[in-house]
């Protein structure tokens, strides 16, 4: 009788835990890399639901009535922010207009750096990754070792973003275009009735770019300047997007705070160990360098001592044209890269074009993880196949 009544006991505690490990909010993201994250600190407790499924891009999405339903029921929604998915600040505004909303490019601690300029990265001295192969010490030095396109950062001082006892109030928010995360810069947006029409003109037009050999030099303001908001793409601001991310949930669902801080400090470890995984992977290969479909991997570049010397364009929206491809074939001569990387996102036979009557290969590297599985382990994934892509063509081509 004893043992029956313990037994009892016992399930009732089993089912009262499960009870309180349930999570008590709806959580959104919106790329796959960010529903990595977000899923790896509720793991255990919930799973999140994602906006920019499969191969899609944030840079070119149209939202489905499901994904505007499942916005519409958030409680909290994780985004990198509207310099990425701009697509999601007007819906974030009306359609999710009560959840709390978390730009985790305004993350305690990240690193941030500025788009290069120009597609070619004419002036970006490559030569010597030593000073910022490791950049812990960034917010000390002000990101002085990243002057690498001539601008020094005067515009994003990044002592005044000096990370220490989550220094955000000293965030110029201005610069980021997030003064107000969920409603800044809606307008001229309208994505209210998810004009998939409207869409499909906008292929048209970018389609028509190439037709007509418009090079895209003159949109380098339409989608880039100022901050690259690629920032997954260092571990070391992954660590920092998913303590903001605990920090976030905790406070929509205080009973399993408990569980987010013990997820968030296990997936802090795993990436400490992703990173020097990394850096050993690519040591061999990063005095080689090598062009990228659209000036993406910056953070990428800078973590682990690779070297990016030019994109095939500036804005992945617009296509280039014929001037943008004379230029990086020549790029590709001048410094001699050895490969020309493709993404799943964009269209693969302009890299065929570009290595046309050139020595270099092509190979594809995928900052999203178009085919990837979602879920926790998506973002390890991600950056060994990332580093492992560029191992495989870097070191044929030697």
């Amino acid at each position: 009788m004893t043992r029956i009544a313990s037994t009892l006991l016992a399930c009732t505690f089993l089912a009262g835990s499960a009870l309180a490990a349930k999570a008590e909010v709806n959580v959104v993201t919106s790329i796959k890399p960010v529903h990595s994250l977000v899923a790896a600190v509720m793991e255990g407790v919930g799973t999140p639901g994602l906006i920019v499924e499969g191969a899609g891009s944030p840079h070119t999405y149209a939202m489905k009535p499901s994904q505007a339903r499942m916005l519409e029921r958030a409680d909290v929604v994780f985004w990198v922010g509207e310099k990425l998915e701009t697509f999601l600040a007007k819906p974030l505004g009306s359609i999710a207009a009560d959840a709390k909303t978390v730009a985790l490019i305004d993350a305690h601690g990240l690193v941030r750096l500025d788009f290069r300029e120009g597609g070619a990265f004419e002036g970006h001295d490559h030569g010597d990754h030593d000073g910022h192969g490791d950049h812990d010490d960034h917010a000390e030095k002000g990101h002085d070792d990243h002057a690498h396109d001539g601008h020094a950062h005067d515009e994003h001082d990044h002592d005044k973003h000096a990370h220490d006892d989550h220094g955000h109030s000293e965030h110029s928010h201005d610069e980021h275009g997030h003064e107000d995360h969920a409603k800044a810069g809606h307008e001229g947006h309208d994505h209210d009735s998810h004009d998939h029409d409207a869409h499909k003109k906008h292929d048209h037009d970018e389609h028509a770019h190439d037709e007509h050999g418009h090079d895209e030099h003159g949109h380098e303001g339409h989608a880039h300047g100022g901050v690259d908001p690629h920032i997954w793409l260092d571990p070391a601001n992954a660590k920092a997007m998913v303590a903001e991310i605990a920090e976030a949930l905790s406070e929509a669902d205080p009973g399993n705070a408990d569980s987010y801080a013990a997820n968030a400090k296990k997936v802090a470890a795993r990436l400490d160990t992703l990173t020097a995984e990394v850096k050993e992977t690519l040591a061999p290969v990063g005095d080689r360098g090598f062009v990228v479909f659209h000036d993406a991997y910056r953070y990428f570049e800078a973590r682990f001592g690779v070297t990016a010397v030019g994109s095939i364009t500036v804005s992945p929206e617009v296509m280039p044209g014929a001037e943008r491809i004379s230029e990086i074939r020549h790029k590709l001569e001048d410094v001699g890269a050895t490969c020309v990387f493709a993404e799943p996102q964009f269209e693969p036979k302009l890299v065929d074009t570009v290595i046309e009557g050139t020595q270099a290969r092509a190979g594809t590297i995928d900052p999203l993880g178009a085919g990837l599985a979602d879920g926790p382990e998506l973002y390890f994934t991600l950056i060994r196949q990332m580093a492992a892509s560029i191992k495989t063509c870097l070191s044929a081509a030697s």
